[in-house]
C-alpha cells in the first residue's frame, strides 16, 4: 500500500484544487496537492516537501482532515488530508496543469480523483 499526504487549502470559502498532467496516471483528473510519503519522512514531513516541489508555497501543516483508502487498478493508496496553511511563496504551476481555488458548491463541475470523492463528500457536508 502506497502512503500518500495532501493538503487541503482554504482560504475563506475556497479550498485549493490542482489538475494532474495529462502524461501521469489519471491524468487531467482533479485532486488536492501532495504525493507519496519517502522513507524516513514523516507525512507532514512529506507534505511540505511536496508544497513547495509542486506549487514552490511553504506550508503550515495542521490536524488531520480525514484519511481514505482506495483501491486503483495499478495501486492502492491511503490518503492523509491535513489542513494546510501557505505561509510562504507565490502558487506556481509546477507540477500540475492548471490550480484552482473553488467552493463547495462547484465540486460537481470537476472531475476529481476517485480516492477523493469521500474526502469531497465530506468537504460538501460541512457546508
Amino acid at each position: 500500500m502506497l502512503e500518500v499526504v495532501a493538503a487541503f487549502i482554504k482560504e475563506n470559502d475556497k479550498f485549493l484544487i490542482c489538475q494532474r498532467p495529462s502524461y501521469k496516471a489519471r491524468g487531467l483528473m482533479w485532486e488536492f496537492v501532495g504525493g507519496k510519503v519517502e522513507k524516513g519522512e514523516t507525512p507532514q514531513q512529506a507534505l511540505a516537501r511536496e508544497c513547495m516541489e509542486e506549487l514552490a508555497v511553504k506550508v503550515k501543516v495542521g490536524e488531520i482532515f480525514t484519511d481514505v483508502t482506495h483501491v486503483y487498478p495499478d495501486v492502492t493508496v491511503h490518503l492523509t488530508l491535513f489542513y494546510a496553511e501557505i505561509v510562504g511563496g507565490s502558487l506556481q504551476k509546477i507540477e500540475h496543469n492548471d490550480i484552482k481555488w473553488i467552493t463547495a458548491d462547484e465540486i460537481p463541475f470537476y472531475t476529481f480523483c476517485p480516492a477523493d470523492e469521500p474526502i469531497l463528500r465530506k468537504i460538501q457536508s460541512l457546508k
